[in-house]
């Protein structure tokens, strides 16, 4: 038999990174052998979503995945996040991982940036979801039983309420015209409590919501 290649995928705790763990679990081109996320130190939290680091291992343990975590300073300047990002692909591909998987939707300059990157660490990126029209794939995941909780939004682009609130049907119904339905131009973060790619559905609470630095955070916590 011949082994699959070994593969990361880039877990950012939400529902895009999810969706594409389930895709390539399908797709069976490549053995996912853990879950990459960043994880702001400071804060104990995954970085961007704000998702408490006890939650991120809860879902990872319902993905079936073993924790890859980079912790990064807050603020972090680039050229640190670059550093340890680095140094996380140099131990992956020691460990005879080849590929890494992401959640990314259209972005083109976020395609670019990732594979500029890679480019000569022996990692090869993936992107299963790239494309897909994403107001059909808002309904696709809804409708496979994945759950998920606004736990960011860009108060630029929505109100704070929308924090806390679930990614359902009437979600959709509600958001504005201009916001992407899957939020793939920044404008919320999710984080993902239930799906076919889970082995059990993690129960969450929404607490305090908190605005910094031009976004609102919902505080997700186990139950």
């Amino acid at each position: 038999m011949t082994m699959s290649p070994k593969a990361l995928i880039a877990w950012s705790s939400g529902k895009d990174s999810a969706w594409a763990l389930l895709e390539a679990r399908r797709a069976g081109d490549y053995e996912i052998v853990g879950g990459l996320t960043t994880v702001t130190e400071t804060f104990g939290r995954v970085s961007m979503h704000g998702v408490r680091e006890e939650l991120l291992y809860a879902q990872l343990e319902a993905a079936g995945l073993p924790a890859v975590i980079v912790h990064i300073p807050f603020p972090c300047p680039n050229e640190i996040y670059e550093r340890k990002m680095a140094a996380a692909m140099s131990d992956a591909k020691k460990a005879g991982i080849t590929h890494i998987v992401f959640g990314d939707l259209f972005l083109e300059d976020v395609r670019a940036y990732r594979e500029r990157q890679l480019v000569g660490t022996g990692i090869t990126p993936v992107f299963p979801l790239w494309e897909r029209p994403t107001a059909a794939l808002a309904r696709a995941m809804m409708a496979s039983g994945l759950e998920a909780w606004l736990a960011t939004v860009d108060l630029k682009k929505l109100p704070a309420e929308f924090a806390g609130r679930k990614f359902d049907a009437q979600l959709l119904a509600d958001l504005p015209d201009s916001i992407d339905p899957c939020g793939e131009n920044g404008e919320f973060h999710t984080c993902v409590v239930a799906g076919p790619m889970f082995s059990q559905r993690l129960a969450v609470a929404a607490g305090e919501r908190v605005e910094r630095d031009g976004y609102a955070y919902c505080d997700l916590m186990l139950k």
